[in-house]
């Protein structure tokens, strides 16, 4: 029970994050698209909402910290891998990015293709 309430929460700061950073209607129009995503994906729909789930609590921990530009860093998670596609302005920042995402529950490695930007 306690997993679903994290997922759920996960979820509603998702959807919270997305309305206050003008994303609305990207995932309004989206809606359909994904639906469309998840009949051509061969994971399950269990494997994609814990996927979804893991992408808003690494992004949401990434929007919290201070040292980091969360809005120039792209979450994508795949069966508990995270990727983070992106720009940071230095190496320090690139690993702190991915020790936030490595601490998340459920995340089994993180790939970085962060580019640094000032280095």
């Amino acid at each position: 029970m306690k997993t679903k309430i994290k997922w759920i929460t996960n979820v509603a700061l998702a959807v919270t994050i997305s309305l206050s950073t003008g994303c609305f209607w990207i995932a309004v129009g989206g809606a359909g698209a994904a639906g469309y995503a998840i009949a051509k994906d061969e994971r399950s729909a269990g494997t994609i909402a814990k996927d979804a789930g893991i992408t808003a609590s690494v992004k949401s921990k990434l929007i919290r910290d201070k040292q980091i530009k969360a809005l120039d860093i792209d979450v994508d998670t795949h069966q508990g891998v995270v990727t983070l596609n992106g720009h940071v302005p230095n190496e320090s920042t690139q690993s702190r990015a991915v020790k936030i995402a490595n601490g998340v529950d459920g995340v089994h490695s993180v790939e970085s293709r962060l580019e640094i930007l000032n280095e």
